[in-house]
């Protein structure tokens, strides 16, 4: 996996990331530290990852499980330390898989599966923050 992080000038703290699959990526950060908001900073981008991380491994599980899943979403709230490095501490992941006639034990297996065996980030953060999930089933 390559990618390459370009500052986007003198003006400001924009980066612009080119990730190995072509995909270009912003990043800019806090008008505090010299930054103009324009968009997601590092972190945030961080963070989503590894949202997006175990939400693909979720949904990849339950097709295979034959579950009629149509629709995941995970929701992250996260706590940082306050001394630099300011790593992510805690975080907690709210699955919502809506869905016809899901079963409550399939999509607690998945995001365990998840969580414990395939999604490289969140396994990763999980060195130094503390990850917590629930799960919501919406049945439609």
């Amino acid at each position: 996996m390559e990618c390459k992080v370009s500052w986007m000038g003198v003006e400001g703290m924009s980066f612009s990331a080119e990730v190995g699959s072509g995909h270009l990526v912003n990043m800019d950060g806090a008008p505090e530290a010299g930054g103009r908001n324009l968009a997601p900073r590092p972190m945030e981008l961080l963070l989503a990852g590894a949202g997006g991380c175990t939400a693909f491994d979720v949904v990849m599980i339950l097709k295979k499980a034959r579950q009629d899943i149509r629709g995941c979403e995970v929701k992250l709230s996260a706590t940082r330390a306050e001394e630099d490095p300011k790593v992510f501490t805690s975080i907690h992941m709210t699955f919502v898989v809506t869905g016809k006639n899901l079963d409550l034990n399939r999509v607690q297996k998945a995001v365990d599966l998840s969580h414990d065996k395939y999604c490289s980030a969140t396994i990763m953060l999980e060195k130094t923050a503390a990850i917590t999930h629930s799960i919501e089933i919406k049945e439609i």
